[in-house]
């Protein structure tokens, strides 16, 4: 099966060949950065790390740039509350995101733009643009014309008729149509700016991701993606005044993720329901988002409420103690003896509905769920009271395969007894418990049952569900973790 793509552009699914045979180049839109990053700002980064992850899988080298943008009013208006120089404060939220980044387990790009390292190449692309007669000045401004580019609005599907109609023509707005966006913005007093043809200034946001992808991936790249409210403006300005300069198509295929709603509500300022990407990995962890982030198709909304989250959990702890029991398995002496035709049917299924739903618009969701056939698989084996040899053979078969299917995904990658421990802490942690109370209950109750005083041991279990904690009992002893069940 060939690896199809849902082109924006186009409104329908596409083979996805590329430009040069066996190389990709994709240009994703990195955050303006002048703050902590809301939670929705990591879904493009999550989701296309995994893009990145499959075509390297599919045999591709990957040329992956995402950018930084470090000019602009945001930032302006943050360094003058802080009194401090806009680079300061640019810089300190790059490290930030990075920090975050770090946390999530995330590839590196292939490179990582700053605007303010491109300003000599925005100068000369604005210049061939006013030259080209695509752009004029006016008043140390800079705009683009969008009527002398036809086909302007073909990403977004906007007519610049309707666009224009019963539009407002703000005072001293003299720009020739009420769509013509900025290029280039001439200075306000004791603001950051450099020197241009054109006087003192910075540029406006949308040349900004222009010079960079094309100074860097060439005139046409392979993959354009970002967040749907991206669309428009945003790119469909890319797109003119790439082509307007550089001749060339500018994207072959352009992909967009949804947005985070928490509780079938979208983000936003106004309803006060924005959370910082860094607050949630605070009080949950890395896996957590990314697993939420990608067990939903990415052209589709995610709901972040605390039912999803919690759902979540659930899911990962069933993933990571397949995991775990599989490691112990796989430690047990015993002679070799070959792996259940059943089992290793379901392997192969599952191997190949997984490349199919990657394959097809990059499925992660629907990936996952064949993931979750294969644990299914997997805990119907092997967890039987008496040990068999065909339990380590269907252990050896199925770590090191969840293991790479996972890396895909930048999922199950972490030490499984480990993870599961964060998991329980932070949990204990969420119902104010800590780890060393409830062993003191586990061991209590030990010694009740040791002493037969079964009376006590039954009090002592049910004072532990009633705390939310499962406990197993077995020939070496009771084990215990938070109840992560529904």
């Amino acid at each position: 099966m060939s690896l199809r793509i849902y082109n924006t552009e186009t409104g329908k699914k596409e083979e996805f060949k590329p430009i040069e045979e066996g190389h990709v180049k994709m240009y994703v839109c990195g955050p303006t950065v002048y703050d902590f990053l809301h939670i929705g700002n990591y879904r493009g980064a999550i989701f296309f790390n995994t893009v990145r992850n499959w075509l390297e899988r599919r045999g591709y080298i990957v040329t992956y740039v995402y950018n930084y943008t470090d000019v602009d009013d945001k930032i302006l208006n943050r360094a003058k509350e802080e009194n401090v120089e806009p680079k300061v404060i640019a810089e300190k939220y790059i490290a930030e995101f990075q920090k975050d980044y770090k946390l999530l387990h995330l590839r590196p790009h292939s490179k990582n733009p700053k605007v303010t390292e491109f300003m000599d190449k925005i100068i000369m692309f604005i210049s061939d643009l006013i030259e080209k007669g695509f752009a004029y000045e006016l008043n140390g401004d800079v705009y683009f014309d969008v009527h002398k580019f036809k086909e302007y609005g073909r990403l977004s599907n906007k007519k610049l008729e309707d666009l224009e109609s019963g539009y407002r023509i703000e005072v001293n707005d003299n720009k020739k149509n009420p769509s013509d966006f900025a290029l280039w913005k001439s200075a306000k007093e004791n603001e950051q700016s450099w020197e241009s043809p054109w006087g003192a200034g910075r540029p406006g946001w949308h040349i900004e991701c222009s010079v960079m992808a094309t100074s860097i991936l060439g005139d046409t790249i392979d993959i354009h993606g970002g967040g749907l409210d991206l669309v428009f403006p945003h790119h469909e300005n890319e797109i003119a005044q790439s082509e307007a300069c550089t001749g060339h198509k500018f994207v072959k295929y352009w992909m967009h993720n949804n947005m985070l709603e928490f509780g079938s509500q979208k983000m936003s300022k106004s309803l006060g329901n924005v959370r910082t990407g860094r607050s949630f990995l605070e009080e949950y962890n890395g896996e957590i988002m990314k697993f939420m982030m990608l067990n939903a198709h990415y052209r589709s909304t995610i709901d972040f409420s605390e039912e999803q989250i919690q759902r979540t959990i659930h899911s990962l702890a069933k993933f990571y103690s397949a995991l775990a029991f599989a490691k112990k398995l796989i430690a047990i002496d015993g002679h070799l003896v070959p792996v259940p035709d059943e089992f290793q049917k379901t392997v192969d299924k599952v191997q190949r509905h997984f490349d199919d739903a990657m394959d097809e618009d990059f499925n992660t969701a629907e990936a996952i769920s064949h993931l979750f056939e294969l644990v299914r698989a997997f805990n119907s084996v092997v967890r039987k009271p008496k040990f068999e040899p065909e339990h380590r053979a269907v252990a050896e078969v199925f770590f090191p395969l969840m293991r790479d299917l996972g890396n895909c995904l930048s999922l199950f990658q972490e030490r499984p007894e480990e993870f599961l421990h964060t998991l329980d802490d932070m949990l204990l942690a969420k119902k104010g418990l800590k780890r060393e109370e409830i062993e003191l209950l586990v061991d209590q109750r030990a010694k009740a049952r040791e002493n037969k005083d079964w009376t006590r041991a039954d009090e002592l279990r049910k004072e532990l569900v009633d705390k939310g904690i499962a406990l197993q009992d077995s020939n070496n002893g009771s084990h215990w973790e938070v109840d992560k069940s529904l």
